[in-house]
This record gives structure tokens, C-alpha cells and sequence, in this order.
């Protein structure tokens, strides 16, 4: 399922701001952010109030490289 807008958290995640700093491929963001973010990990967590690292891609995969 593709979504016709963007992810409400995009707007403050992590990933924009790696996005945009060039640290993280727009295809993250193509792919969830604008495209099926309800199967991004990082908005299930956010949605169920359930910590996770910034530096968390949103298929889960913690990012060390991310900073």
C-alpha cells in the first residue's frame, strides 16, 4: 500500500535530517517517508510511544554510521 502523502513525522525524523545532511540514500525516504511509511518500523514505534535510535532505519536496522 502507497500513500499519497508523506509520513506526519517526516517533518521532525531523523531520517530527514540525515537525508538532508547526505548521510542517508533518498530511496529511505522515497521508499517509507513518501511512499508505504506504515510499514516503517520507526513509525510503528512512534505511534505505539516505543523508544528507538535516531540512527534506526525504518526496516529496523540500526544505522552505526549515522550520527
Amino acid at each position: 500500500m502507497v500513500k499519497s502523502k508523506e509520513c506526519k513525522w517526516f517533518p521532525v525524523c531523523p531520517m530527514k535530517f540525515y537525508w538532508e545532511r547526505g548521510q542517508l540514500d533518498e530511496k529511505w525516504i522515497e521508499n517509507y517517508c513518501k511512499g508505504d511509511w506504515h510499514s516503517c518500523i520507526r513509525y510503528q514505534k512512534e505511534e505505539a510511544c516505543i523508544y528507538h535510535p535516531d540512527n534506526m532505519l525504518p526496516d529496523g536496522n540500526v544505522d552505526e554510521r549515522l550520527e
